[in-house]
């Protein structure tokens, strides 16, 4: 391969072929696909993408559940050279629609779960309406008005198109859309290849390892978990809802190497009293992402997994993935956070990052974090989406990421809380994670989380935890030995766990939503 075809992503995968021909690609509970096999199917599937009968496709969505074809479907997709948009088939059909439109798809390969969705999509404007489905390994009939094409293995590729520009598009991801519609964020190529580079760098990866997949495929992190695992010849496991009833039996039966997922995973084994000592020995490799992780659980974890390094990943999906990385040290680490979260650490090489103070200016010291590099997304599908978000400054374009932090020595960062999620409570700025922090240091608490709830033109602190059911104002005094009195919570309730969304992260929107429920019918 030339070296233009060595930034294509799937030469990530003929790395692991070449490694590993007859290892296991993909385990999905008990089904396996080797590498030979899996590059077959996808060179079949690529080709019947490619021999549509109106042209090779702009986009194609891989609409499917937690199954063997879904991986299939994307490497197929990038075998073809069009960009992939992964959607999970129990998403609601009006966002399914919306997603479709925005990314212009005119082809889906969907499993027996994305096939089974489709007559409810058949009334929603998708792209100019046609749309070609794939659905190679499902025995029933696609109902819907689809055109539904078979693959033909005389249409097999002889090998991947091998060539993209790094600015080409390989996949498109939707952010949560929590706070409105979903934005699509184009990753490229280009973005794509820096931060594998970086990975194959930093990691030693090998065809003997075994990866969880733990997020969703429409999650970054799943994109993480694919590339490194397939770079390597090694074997990625999908990690299925039962399983986290046992994480450690899970990675124990499994041989699991390489973890990542979200924070919120540690209190789940937590609750299920088997986040003990030496529970996990097999791990090397341990990255939490995507919300703030704290030090005492990132200790339990390191006490459980004791082989293993633990590193806390920071980076929006508009960045790539990752952009910045900070390895738990039980010693040092406690004490270069701040409110028991745990750093952020230092930015990825090739990048730069600028604090901004309230004023727009810059800050040494701390502010609002911007980014830049070659880990930049191509912006959103719908350009509007930008606005504030993607900004050019000193002659280079910067993604805005709302997230406010400080340097300290040595260039990390640490993590200080969303812009947005500053709140005032008569007229006094209220930092919600320092009252989170707080809390979880009171009797009988084991985490929190604390949301605002506007309120007569002001705001009241209303704060959700897990442990035992205390009275309101036992834990309203304990606070007040720690908290000014603006910084108290009028409101308290106990859980047995906090909501999650698809990707096991604390679904804080849905707290925020019950919290305002609540205090109307107060």
């Amino acid at each position: 391969m030339n070296q233009m075809a060595d930034g294509v992503l799937t030469a990530r995968f003929l790395r692991g072929l070449a490694t590993s021909p007859e290892g296991v690609a993909i385990r999905v509970e008990d089904e396996t696909v080797t590498y030979a096999r899996a590059h077959a199917v996808a060179l079949e599937w690529a080709g019947a993408l490619l021999a549509l009968p109106g042209g090779p496709p702009r986009a194609v969505s891989v609409l499917a559940g937690r199954t063997v074809e879904s991986y299939l479907g994307i490497l197929a997709c990038l075998y073809a050279g069009v960009p992939v948009v992964p959607l999970l088939a129990d998403f609601p059909p009006e966002r399914i629609g919306q997603m479709l439109e925005a990314a212009d798809v005119s082809a889906l390969i969907v499993d027996a779960q994305g096939a089974a969705v489709l007559p409810e999509l058949s009334p929603l404007p998708v792209g100019d309406g046609k749309v070609t489905v794939l659905a190679p390994w499902v025995g029933k009939a696609v109902e819907g008005p689809f055109d539904v094409v078979p693959v033909d293995p005389r249409d097999a590729l002889a090998e991947p198109r091998a060539t993209a520009e790094p600015g080409d598009v390989a996949y498109v991801l939707f952010t949560s859309g929590s706070t409105g519609r979903p934005k699509g964020v184009r990753l490229t190529h280009g973005n794509l290849h820096h931060y594998f580079t970086l990975m194959d760098e930093w990691y030693d990866f090998t065809a003997a390892d075994v990866f969880s997949q733990a997020a969703n495929l429409n999650w970054d992190s799943a994109v993480s978990d694919l590339w490194c695992a397939w770079g390597a010849g090694a074997t990625l496991v999908s990690v299925p809802p039962p399983a986290y009833r046992d994480i450690p039996g899970f990675v124990a039966r499994h041989g699991i190497t390489v973890w990542f997922s979200a924070p919120s995973v540690i209190a789940l084994v937590r609750k299920t009293g088997r986040l003990v000592p030496d529970s996990m020995p097999t791990l090397r490799w341990t990255y939490f992402g995507g919300e703030a992780l704290q030090c005492r659980d990132t200790d339990d974890w390191q006490r459980a997994a004791p082989g293993s390094a633990v590193i806390n990943v920071y980076g929006p999906t508009e960045m790539t993935i990752t952009t910045h990385r900070h390895t738990w040290s039980p010693e040092l680490s406690p004490r270069r956070g701040i409110n028991g979260v745990v750093p952020l650490g230092r930015l990825h090489d090739g990048h730069a990052e600028l604090l901004l103070d309230e004023r727009g200016e810059p800050d040494e010291v701390e502010g609002e974090l911007w980014l830049a590099g070659p880990q930049l997304s191509d912006g959103y599908l719908d350009p509007a989406d930008g606005a504030g978000k993607y900004l050019r400054r000193d002659g280079r374009t910067w993604y805005r990421t709302g997230d406010r932090v400080r340097r300290i020595d040595g260039g990390e960062l640490i993590y200080l809380g969303r812009v947005d999620s500053q709140v005032q409570v008569q007229g006094y700025r209220v930092e919600l994670a320092e009252i989170e922090h707080a809390l979880r240091s009171c009797a009988p608490v084991q985490d929190a989380v604390v949301v605002g709830v506007p309120v007569a033109g002001t705001t009241e602190l209303f704060a959700f935890y897990l442990g035992e059911e205390v009275a309101a104002r036992e834990l309203a005094a304990q606070l007040a030995r720690k908290l000014p009195q603006q910084m108290i919570p009028r409101h308290y309730q106990p859980l047995r766990q906090f909501p999650l969304n698809v990707n096991k992260k604390i679904d804080r929107l849905a707290l925020a939503a019950r919290a305002a429920e609540s205090r109307a019918a107060a």
